[in-house]
């Protein structure tokens, strides 16, 4: 939580603690005058914001209950929303091995077995990494970014899609994400991309956003139910 709401709380963050910067992907609308009919309209447009939070293990004086929350056992079976949530996505899944990745050739998504993960939120967040890749597949989303071989910029762009889409799936689907070893090598692709264009985490947000809506419009109800 940030500062000022831990102090709305009656706590108080610790004095020396360092906080960490999280970024909050949003979108509105403003009004603005058309030039051809001269009629106002609304327009829509995404923005970004930073804010600085702390851990409650950082914070002294909060209620009970987020001291409960934060000494929570890790789960270690398998999560029924999670799990009917991807059951109901009709994309062809194989177990085995220790890499995940998604074949777009093969249209496939390969997976080490759920034992093969810390916890269960590990491998459903990485689940979620391959079912965002799964749709750009050219009979869905069919995003290329102009991708020719691995580790180019069109690689570089639909990792970022897929790891904002990823986490967006594990906020939906309450989930934590833990840091992955690959992110590094991931990172070092994505800075070159950045500082190239300015609007490319925006842009790629949107992409993630699509995808991510695109799954949900999968996963109806009905086949929430039946999966379940």
């Amino acid at each position: 939580m940030t500062y000022k709401q831990a102090q709305a709380l009656g706590a108080q963050v610790r004095k020396g603690a360092h906080g960490a910067t999280v970024v909050y992907y949003g979108d509105s609308t403003r009004t603005v005058r058309d030039d051809v009919s001269g009629e106002d309209r609304q327009q829509g447009f995404r923005f970004l914001k930073t804010y600085t939070v702390f851990n409650v293990a950082q914070i002294d004086g909060l209620p009970e209950r987020f001291h409960i929350m934060s000494a929570r056992a890790p789960e270690v079976e398998r999560i029924e929303a999670a799990e009917a949530f991807f059951a109901s996505i009709p994309a062809a899944v194989n177990h085995g091995g220790d890499k995940a990745y998604y074949i777009p050739s093969a249209d496939r998504i390969q997976l080490p077995t759920f034992a093969a993960f810390h916890d269960a939120h590990g491998y459903y967040t990485t689940r979620g990494h391959e079912t965002v890749h799964w749709t750009r597949h050219k009979s869905r989303l069919h995003r290329s970014f102009g991708r020719e071989k691995w580790g180019d910029e069109g690689y570089a762009r639909e990792e970022l899609v897929a790891e904002l889409g990823a986490a967006f799936l594990a906020a939906d689907l309450e989930l934590c994400i833990e840091p992955r070893p690959d992110h590094a090598s991931y990172i070092a692709s994505w800075i070159k991309v950045l500082q190239n264009d300015t609007r490319a985490i925006v842009q790629a947000a949107a992409h993630a956003e699509r995808a991510v809506a695109y799954l949900h419009q999968l996963a109806t109800p009905d086949k929430l139910k039946q999966a379940a």
